[in-house]
Formats: structure tokens, C-alpha cells, sequence
């Protein structure tokens, strides 16, 4: 097995562009960005996720004054300042401070309270499919995404910044799980703030080889000797890390309040994974070694050495809930800009919710999360009230019963 150059093999592969995807609307409108960056005080929420730290490296080079940055995980933190200050060309504001704590909690609410922050970044969220399995982990999935997003809300209201922006999802449009829905549902808490503060979001696609992903998987699989398993039948649009970040923060400065910000990608450009693992063992200087089931895979990779450049992979037919076959950024109800970027499209004159309904849909869930006998078919029944669109699929199976 031979070394890769990951953003290489990104490239080359899998966003099929030598260079950024946005590089020219960055360039266009680089004096815009730089006065709605420079010297300014920036809070960075889930930062040491893959899109919280693309879009902090996004940011960096326009001479921010102060970064603040907040993630539970504290190994995370860790490794971004590590990642940071290692960095040969990396700018690095003087006033750098990193917090492991919940943004939902009392100590960030001091935190914010005591600070003003320019500009406030929202990448905290649960934004797998996998966390679809039962209503606790339903429950844990709204509060993170609606509860606390609303809560952060009410205190930038308190402290205002130029700028609020919180990260959405491609599965937000016409959503068919729930981790799309509870996407869907935090934009309508977003847009019921929107006349008190100036707030945009994007939704945009996979973030190729970003934490927790199944092409991140793909590095350990092979380290530890195990199968690389992947869907045949699911198409995705991808983005790279570097673009992930970029896209945020053009989102989050350029955008004015509403706006809901996606990349002009084309229907061509959708990939599946399992063309992906294949370019990805070729990239290795190996081929597939296709397996009919998970145990024959596991079987082969247990015995596998480094003289076989057939490697085992198992490519199935999707039957998890919540898995759409293709992916889209919008719907039919959607008011669509196409020309005001070059890669980018914005949706617009997004309704305005009451925040009076918003308290009393979320009282509803609080409710409903409280009784006893609460289960994940009851928790859906209340999405729909909410969100006609939402059309779950509910195969009974898990993203955690699959390699």
C-alpha cells in the first residue's frame, strides 16, 4: 500500500476540480470580505469539527482581531491549535482562546454574556443520518439542533453581533429523515429571528473524508485490516473540506439575512460511494476484491496482507431509514438566485415564522418528550405536523446495523 496525497485524491477523484470550487467569488469579492473580517471579534461554535475548522482557515487569512472557539470535544480543540500554529502560512490572531464545553449550557451562556462577538458561527450539530435510531437518540438530535440553537439565539439577541450564521443541510430540502427534518425545523427558528439579527445559513453537500464520514472511514478500515463496505445505489454531491469552509464563510459575510446559501452543483457531478472506494484502492495501488456479504468480507480482510492488491470490499443495496437516493438543495416552493455568484445559489425571501409558534411547536416536542411511553413513530407524527414536506422513510433498520 502506497502513500496518498488526501486533498490530491480529493481533487482528482471525487470533486473532479484542481482548484476551489468558490476560488473566484472569493477573489471577486475579496474587498467585501475583508472589511466585513478585518480586525473583527469572531466565535466559532463546533470548531474542531471539519467544517467548524475549514471555515476558521477560511477566515484566518483576512486578519481577524480575536477567535474564540467552543467544541465539547476537548481532543478536537486540541489538535485545531496544534493544526493552527503548525502551519508554516497560517495567520493567527493574538488574542486565540479555545473552550471544551456544551454550547448549551450555563458556562457558555457566561461566556457569551460577558463577551461581544462580531461575528457568531454555528457548526454544533447532530448532521449524521446515523443518529436516526430510536427516540432518545431522536430526542438528543432536536435538542442539539432546534433547542440549542434557539437558546443561542436568544442570547445573541442580548449581545448583538454584525453577523449570526448556523450551518445547514442539503437534506433540509424535502427531507426524508430526521436529522434532515430537525434541519428544516432549527431554519425556522433561525428565520423567526431575522428581524432582530442579521442571520444566513447553507446547505450544501458531503464534505469528502470530513470526521465521522464513511470515506474517513475508509483510512481506518484499511489500517486496521477491515473491509471498506459502502452503498452502490446512493448518489451524493461533495464538496472538500477547504471548499466546506469557504462556502460558510461567504455564506456567513456576504449574505444578507435570510438568504440560505448552496453551490451550483449539477446533477452530473453526484457520486456513489462505491465509485469513490474504488477510485480511492486504486489511488492505493490496489483493486477491488468485490465480497457477496459482510462475513465474507470481514473473512478475507482478517487474512489480508500487503503482497494481495485485491483488497475486500462489500458494496450493497441501501435499506436504512432515512437514506435518499439523490440529493437536492432546494424545492419547487423555494424563491431561487442563480446569477448573483458565480457558484453559488442563494435562496431568498424565505417566510419569516412567529417566534410565538416557534415557542409553542417546541413546547410540544418538550411535552411529548416527557411522557413515558414515547416512541421513535410518535416523534415523527409531530415532525409532520410541522413540516408537510417531510416524507420519512422507515425501513426499521439502522445505519448501526451495517459495517
Amino acid at each position: 500500500m502506497q502513500f496518498y496525497d488526501q486533498d490530491k485524491f480529493i481533487k482528482a477523484n471525487i470533486t473532479k476540480r484542481p482548484t476551489s470550487f468558490f476560488a473566484k467569488d472569493i477573489q471577486h469579492n475579496a474587498t467585501a470580505i475583508q472589511a466585513e473580517l478585518e480586525n473583527k471579534s469572531v466565535l466559532v461554535i463546533g470548531g474542531a469539527g471539519t467544517i467548524g475548522s475549514s471555515f476558521i482557515k477560511a477566515i484566518l487569512p483576512f486578519g481577524i482581531g480575536k477567535l474564540t472557539v467552543v467544541d465539547y470535544s476537548e481532543n478536537g480543540l486540541t489538535e485545531l491549535t496544534r493544526d493552527l500554529r503548525s502551519d508554516f502560512n497560517k495567520f493567527i490572531p493574538k488574542e486565540y482562546i479555545t473552550y471544551p464545553f456544551d454550547f448549551g449550557g450555563k458556562i457558555f451562556e457566561k461566556l457569551f454574556k460577558s463577551n461581544q462577538y462580531d461575528i457568531v458561527a454555528c457548526f454544533a450539530a447532530h448532521k449524521h443520518v446515523r443518529s436516526e435510531k430510536d427516540h432518545l437518540a431522536i430526542e438528543a438530535m432536536i435538542r442539539n439542533n432546534v433547542f440549542n440553537t434557539k437558546r443561542l439565539l436568544e442570547l445573541a439577541v442580548q449581545n448583538k453581533p454584525e453577523h449570526f450564521f448556523c450551518v445547514s443541510t442539503d437534506k433540509a430540502a424535502n427531507p426524508v429523515n430526521v436529522m434532515g427534518a430537525s434541519k428544516k425545523l432549527m431554519e425556522k427558528v433561525l428565520m423567526s429571528y431575522t428581524n432582530d439579527l442579521s442571520i444566513s445559513t447553507a446547505r450544501f453537500a458531503n464534505v469528502a473524508f470530513s470526521n465521522g464520514s464513511l470515506l474517513y472511514g475508509f483510512n481506518n478500515r484499511i489500517m486496521k485490516k477491515q473491509p471498506i463496505s459502502a452503498p452502490a445505489d446512493i448518489k451524493r454531491y461533495f464538496v472538500s473540506p477547504i471548499e466546506s469552509g469557504q462556502l460558510c464563510m461567504l455564506a456567513c459575510v456576504l449574505g444578507q439575512t435570510r438568504d440560505i446559501f448552496f453551490p451550483k452543483l449539477e446533477e452530473d457531478q453526484m457520486m456513489t460511494f462505491a465509485e469513490i472506494a474504488e477510485n480511492y484502492l486504486k489511488e492505493l495501488g490496489m483493486e477491488p476484491d468485490y465480497c457477496d456479504s459482510e462475513e465474507e468480507a470481514r473473512q478475507k480482510a482478517s487474512v489480508w496482507d500487503k503482497s494481495n492488491k485485491k483488497y475486500p470490499v462489500y458494496f450493497f443495496k441501501t435499506d436504512t431509514s432515512g437514506e435518499k437516493s439523490f440529493e437536492e438543495f432546494y424545492t419547487n416552493d423555494d424563491t431561487v438566485y442563480l446569477n448573483q455568484f458565480e457558484a453559488l445559489g442563494v435562496i431568498k425571501n424565505t417566510q419569516i415564522h412567529d417566534k410565538s409558534e416557534i415557542s409553542g411547536l417546541l413546547g410540544e416536542f418538550e411535552e411529548l418528550f416527557e411522557e413515558e411511553k414515547i416512541q421513535k413513530s410518535d416523534i415523527v407524527e409531530l415532525l409532520n405536523k410541522y413540516l408537510p414536506d417531510f416524507k420519512h422513510i422507515e425501513t426499521g433498520k439502522s445505519l448501526d446495523q451495517k459495517m
